[in-house]
């Protein structure tokens, strides 16, 4: 477990044992409809299998309760990619707008430029302005609006493609 910024909040690495919240949290944002194309969360042992296990975190509230994650996954196996990861943050609806999402952030930042990550990138529905706001408040920018990428319950839907691009990782 790691220190955070904030006191009331620990850090941990993602494992199986937060599987159900880490869950629990994601399907909320499903249901809300501006995190994500899906609709609903994967088994676990998909999400596991997909996320790279360094680069996943959970921040613990009160009594080591799951309040939010982060995680990424890498956007291509051609070698010219190795450097670029898309993430996902999701924060429990009652802990929206107290520092969590920010605190995970900062934390992935730092895991991946340590193992040498140059880029993380994320689409967010334009409509998702708190996330945008949190991202832009970590160092992300919107490179541009994918339109009517896809549709969401039957709904065309944009996209903002976010990154943000490594200081130190060159």
């Amino acid at each position: 477990m790691t220190a955070s910024p904030r006191p009331d909040i620990t850090l941990a690495p993602m494992t199986d044992d937060h599987a159900s919240a880490v869950m629990a949290i994601y399907q909320q944002g499903i249901d809300e409809g501006n995190a994500t194309f899906e609709t609903t969360a994967p088994p676990w042992s998909a999400f596991d299998t997909a996320k790279l296990a360094a680069h996943r975190f959970v921040a613990l509230g009160q009594r080591g309760r799951v309040v939010g994650w982060t995680a990424v996954s890498q956007v291509s196996t051609r070698p010219a990619y190795a450097g670029v990861v898309e993430h996902s943050v999701y924060v429990c609806p009652t802990a929206r707008g107290t520092g969590v999402g920010r605190t995970l952030l900062e934390a992935l930042i730092a895991s991946t430029e340590k193992a040498g990550f140059w880029t993380i990138q994320a689409g967010i529905f334009p409509e998702n302005v708190a996330s945008l706001a949190l991202h832009e408040s970590v160092g992300f920018r919107v490179l541009g609006r994918r339109e009517r990428v896809a549709r969401h319950h039957g709904v065309w839907r944009d996209v903002l493609l976010v990154e943000r691009r490594s200081q130190v990782v060159e």
